[in-house]
């Protein structure tokens, strides 16, 4: 009997769909939100051919759900909100007021309920986190003062949504109850469990995770992170009846204090990335086309309310908010789109039986075509910065508070080096051409580690390199080098092909995670690949061969040999020779550096007058004086204080040079003691 595989046909269509329209969404320029909505329209039940199982698909978005807040909640942060409450708070709240009463009164034109009427005006007033950021990282505007602002009130917008799920079934789900008793009961239930969240979720969750970190077993890490973020979004609902969301919310907000935020982040990505693109699909599942094509006009007002109302209204906030001209019209931009908070409002309202599968589709259409438009808002951004300054009487209104923002750190702009991932390894590049005076510039992901180099005064773009525009702000063009430290050896590869693209000449210099991806690195253009794991394992057999007693040289050449073969350097069978006899020509010779004390006798003396290779039978073949070399030096070359010797010779005849070394040393000594002769008593 066969077995029934309807949930994995489900699955691979949705995904396979969804790659199709997210790809095609990249190639025109737009958001892969796009592409995954259309992709849900086209398996949809409303379109012809294949029908997916709408069923299936929204219990796997609900698990998407769970991860895009969950997500939210390891990135949130208070740190950020507060620094820029003046303007985030009171514009926030303003703003969703604004937008809820337009809709409101929109769709109470339209001859709409007022519970449906109240739940559109709230899903519209919450814009998209993933499109919002995904938008200031394209423009370049993600760690300015306007881009932080942006995220602040984004911050806020999200502990609202969250407020809004807990009241929704409070005030629609009841029937026939009081709803501020429903209300009241419902928010006491959602106090109690933050609290115990917070305050022993809060302590028993870090420290779960920081044991199994500890049992060095990636896969139990991965389970237990997965766990918690499913656990408890599970345990909210079940035993408190609080929505998925809070809990997945809440739990991502306790792990991302802890220090294991980054590796949690890390790990769960892959899922909440697979998943969220199942939710959007089941959301595009729900559009009706011909609805929408029959209420068109319905359509475009939405949709002008969305764009342009949300985008006006906000912009001239700035009038009564202690902000600047430039950091609201950004804002404005970015605000001026709704997507996956908003989808989950409109959920909770179908849910509840407030809004029709009709009415859902109007807004996912308004979600849909305010996305799609967000870029040109984007590009937008110093035409209208430009108009306003036409009319400097109101630009001045928007500008009084021009000083009280902090400026940000000056990009280089050229002959600079740009570093993508700033970890360990980014770090220590960071640090030595800090020191030698090189300019620099850090492409980083993460937020929270971007604002610790910012305030290290480190030049740092925000962004995700592998999956958003930022490196065309990089100014790759007049760099003198891209360095790609990414542990991600998928990341590492489509940053270096699309720095290939925007700077064909310039020098690429990758990390590796495999060896296979050294090769895939070096194809896609990368100069220089290297591989941490093969150099950390060629350096411990170094210091092994080293220490059993075989000559440098000899070990050097095992390392390079290794090191050819790993690398797939290109070297014909004639260099392969030459290096041979190379090898073969000074094996069981080593170089040694030894370092002359300002007490030697050797000081002020010269190389011809010591007369190392008569004494010792090895050769000086260098010295190194103020940090300087000195190859070849030549006999008349007098010592001095801190001279580092090369000297070059078998193991004997080092060990003798050692002994010259050390005995003019302990000879000058010596001489500087006071004789026994000196403490003998008298008439002895």
């Amino acid at each position: 009997m066969p077995h029934d595989i309807s949930l994995i046909t489900n699955i691979s269509v949705a995904l396979v769909v969804a790659f199709a329209g997210g790809l095609l969404a990249r190639r025109l320029g737009l958001p892969t939100i796009v592409g995954y909505l259309l992709a849900g329209m086209l398996i949809g039940p409303f379109t012809p051919g294949f029908v997916g199982d709408i069923g299936d698909i929204s219990q796997l978005a609900e698990i998407g759900v769970i991860f895009l807040m969950f997500g939210v909640g390891l990135h949130f942060s208070l740190k950020d909100l507060w620094s820029v409450r003046k303007v985030a708070i009171p514009g926030a709240a303003l703003q969703m007021l604004l937008a809820t009463g337009l809709g409101f009164g929109l769709t109470r034109l339209w001859g709409w309920t007022t519970a449906a009427g109240l739940v559109v005006g709230l899903a519209i007033s919450i814009a998209s986190t993933v499109v919002l950021l995904r938008g200031l990282m394209d423009a370049g505007q993600l760690n300015t003062p306007a881009g932080q602002t942006a995220v602040g009130w984004l911050v806020l917008e999200d502990l609202a949504t969250v407020l809004i799920l807990v009241l929704l079934p409070a005030l629609f789900g009841s029937e026939g109850g009081n709803p501020w008793v429903t209300g009241g009961l419902a928010l006491l239930k959602t106090t109690a469990f933050v609290l115990i969240i917070l305050f022993v979720g809060g302590r028993f969750l870090p420290w779960l995770l920081t044991s199994i970190a500890h049992s060095r077993s990636r896969e139990l890490f991965i389970l237990a992170a997965v766990a918690v973020a499913l656990g408890t979004a599970f345990a909210a609902t079940a035993a408190f009846g609080v929505s998925l969301a809070l809990g997945a919310f809440l739990a991502g907000v306790v792990l991302g204090e802890s220090e294991i935020s980054h590796q949690v982040g890390d790990e769960v990505l892959p899922f909440r990335e697979i998943f969220a693109v199942i939710f959007f699909v089941s959301v595009g599942m729900l559009v009706n086309p011909q609805y929408l094509w029959d209420h068109i006009g319905q359509v475009v007002a939405l949709t002008a309310l969305i764009v342009i109302g949300k985008a006006i209204f906000t912009l001239f906030l700035g009038l009564i908010l202690p902000s600047t001209g430039r950091t609201m019209i950004v804002v404005a931009a970015g605000l001026s789109q709704i997507g996956e908070f908003s989808f989950i409002v409109g959920q909770a309202g179908v849910g509840l039986g407030v809004l029709t599968q009709d009415q859902y589709s109007l807004v996912l259409a308004g979600a849909m075509f305010s996305i799609m438009l967000n870029p040109v808002m984007f590009w937008s951004i110093p035409h209208v910065e430009t108009w306003l300054k036409r009319y400097p009487k109101l630009w001045a209104r928007f500008e009084r508070h021009a000083t009280t923002e902090p400026q940000p750190t000056t990009l280089p702009q050229a002959e600079h080096v740009v570093v993508v991932g700033y970890g360990r390894v980014g770090e220590h590049i960071g640090t030595v051409l800090n020191r030698l005076q090189i300019p620099f510039l850090v492409v980083e992901a993460d937020n929270h580690r971007a604002d610790d180099f910012m305030t290290k005064h480190i030049p740092t773009l925000i962004g995700d390199a592998a999956n958003s525009d930022v490196l065309t702000h990089a100014k790759l063009e007049q760099a003198k080098a891209l360095v790609v430290t990414l542990p991600n050896e998928a990341a590492s590869e489509l940053v270096v092909a699309a720095a290939r693209d925007l700077a064909p000449n310039l020098p690429i210099i990758a990390r590796a995670a495999t060896n296979s991806g050294v090769q895939r690195l070096a194809d896609l253009g990368a100069q220089d690949v290297i591989h941490p794991e093969l150099e950390g394992g060629l350096e411990i057999i170094r210091h092994t061969l080293l220490r059993l007693g075989y000559p440098a040289t000899q070990v050097q050449g095992y390392t390079d040999a290794v090191r050819r073969d790993q690398y797939h350097t290109d070297i014909t069978p004639t260099e392969h020779l030459i290096l041979e006899q190379l090898i073969q020509s000074v094996r069981g010779f080593e170089i040694a550096w030894r370092g002359i004390a300002a007490s030697s006798t050797m000081i002020g003396q010269s190389l011809a007058a010591l007369n190392f290779r008569a004494q010792t039978g090895a050769s000086v073949i260098a010295v190194i004086r103020d940090q300087q070399l000195i190859s070849n030096p030549e006999s008349q070359l007098t010592l001095a204080p801190g001279d580092l010797l090369g000297l070059i010779g078998d193991e004997s005849q080092i060990n003798a040079a050692d002994s010259l070394i050390s005995r003019s040393q302990a000879s000058e000594q010596s001489t500087n003691q006071p004789s026994a002769a000196t403490f003998a008593p008298s008439g002895a």
